[in-house]
C-alpha cells in the first residue's frame, strides 16, 4: 500500500496524470499548463505505454497492437488519440507500428524545444480535426527536427474544424510519405522552409488551405527513396512525387520559393486557387502541369518552368492537354 501511494505521488509531482475509462479504443489526453492528463481505455491499456513528463505527453503503442473491437465508425479497430486543451510548453509525441486516429479536439499547444506534435508511425495516420473546434499548435527555433506537425507515416488530415500551424525551426507541416486533405480548414501563418512539405504525393480533395507564409515554398512534394511509381489506381502505394487538386480552396502567398514544387506531375482538376499558376515548378526531367484549358503554362527548351516569357524566344507552351512550341517576339 505504501508502495503505492508513493508511486501515486509521484505521478503528481511530475504533472502527468494516468487514468482507466471505459472500453472504447480511446486515449485522452488534456493539455493544463505545465501538467497533462492521459486517460486510457482499460480495453487497450495493456497496448498503450505512458512515458509523459508533465506536459510532454509520450506514449508508444506495442508493436503487438493489430486492432481490436472493429466497428462501423473504427473499421480497423485502431487506437484514438484525443488531444484537447492548452500548454505553452508541451507536446505530443506517439510511437507505433499499426494505423491510428489523431484526434484535434480544441488543442491549443506550443512545443519551444521540438514538434508540438511529433508521430513516429510509418502506417496510415488520421489526423481528425474535429467539427467546431480551433486547434492550434508551434514550434520553437530548434532546427533538429523537420516540422511543427511531424508525421512519419501516411498522413490524412480530414474533419470540418480548424487547424492553425506556425513553423518556427523547419516546415509547418511534414510527413515522411504522402498528405490528404479532406473538408478541414488549415491555416499555415508561417515557415522557416516550406510551409507544407511531404513525400510520394500530395492530395487536396476538398476543405480550405490557407498559407500566408513560408520562407521557401509554400507546398513542396518529393519523390521518396522507394522506387518511383507514378500514378496509382486511387493513389494505392503511389510514389510520384505529385501534386493533386480536386476541390476546394487552396491559397498561398509570402512565400520565398515558389507556389508549389513538385518532384512529378502538377494537376488541378477542380476547386478555386489563388495563387499564380506560373509561380510552379515541375522536375524537369519528370514532372508536367495540367492546368485549366484556358490558363497557358511556360516552359524554356530545357524544360524549366517560367512565368509569363520576359525576352524573346521560343518556348514549351502547355495549355490543358495540348503541348506546342511557340515564338515571342
Amino acid at each position: 500500500m505504501r508502495k503505492a501511494i508513493l508511486f501515486f505521488a509521484f505521478i503528481l509531482a511530475a504533472g502527468v496524470r494516468t487514468a482507466l475509462a471505459v472500453d472504447n479504443n480511446t486515449v485522452e489526453v488534456k493539455f493544463n499548463g505545465s501538467t497533462a492528463t492521459v486517460t486510457i481505455a482499460s480495453n487497450i491499456s495493456s497496448y498503450v505505454t505512458n512515458n509523459s513528463s508533465g506536459s510532454h505527453v509520450k506514449l508508444v503503442q506495442s508493436e503487438n497492437f493489430a486492432g481490436v473491437n472493429k466497428t462501423v465508425d473504427n473499421e480497423d479497430g485502431e487506437i484514438i488519440y484525443v488531444l484537447s486543451g492548452t500548454s505553452t510548453d508541451g507536446e505530443f509525441f506517439l510511437e507505433g507500428s499499426f494505423k491510428c486516429t489523431v484526434q484535434l479536439d480544441g488543442l491549443t499547444l506550443t512545443n519551444p524545444s521540438g514538434p508540438a506534435i511529433n508521430i513516429q508511425n510509418g502506417k496510415r495516420v488520421d489526423v481528425s480535426i474535429k467539427k467546431g473546434t480551433t486547434n492550434s499548435i508551434a514550434d520553437g527555433a530548434n532546427d533538429n527536427y523537420n516540422g511543427c506537425f511531424h508525421c512519419k507515416g501516411h498522413t490524412k488530415f480530414k474533419g470540418k474544424g480548424t487547424l492553425n500551424v506556425v513553423g518556427k525551426s523547419r516546415h509547418a507541416i511534414y510527413s515522411k510519405e504522402y498528405i490528404e486533405v479532406k473538408n478541414a480548414t488549415i491555416n499555415v501563418t508561417g515557415a522557416k522552409k516550406d510551409a507544407i512539405h511531404c513525400k510520394e504525393y500530395f492530395l487536396m480533395e476538398s476543405g480550405t488551405l490557407t498559407i500566408t507564409g513560408a520562407d521557401d515554398d509554400g507546398i513542396q512534394v518529393e519523390l521518396s527513396n522507394d522506387p518511383a511509381t507514378g500514378k496509382t489506381a486511387d493513389h494505392e502505394d503511389e510514389n510520384s512525387g505529385n501534386f493533386y487538386m480536386e476541390d476546394g480552396t487552396l491559397s498561398i502567398s509570402g512565400y520565398g520559393g515558389k507556389a508549389i514544387k513538385a518532384d512529378g506531375t502538377i494537376t488541378y482538376s477542380g476547386g478555386k486557387r489563388n495563387f499564380p499558376d506560373s509561380d510552379t515548378e515541375v522536375n524537369a526531367a519528370i514532372g508536367t502541369v495540367s492546368a485549366d484549358s484556358g490558363t497557358p503554362v511556360f516552359f524554356d527548351l530545357n524544360g524549366r518552368r517560367v512565368a509569363q516569357p520576359a525576352k524573346a524566344g521560343i518556348y514549351i507552351v502547355r495549355q490543358g492537354s495540348k503541348t506546342t512550341k511557340r515564338t515571342v517576339r
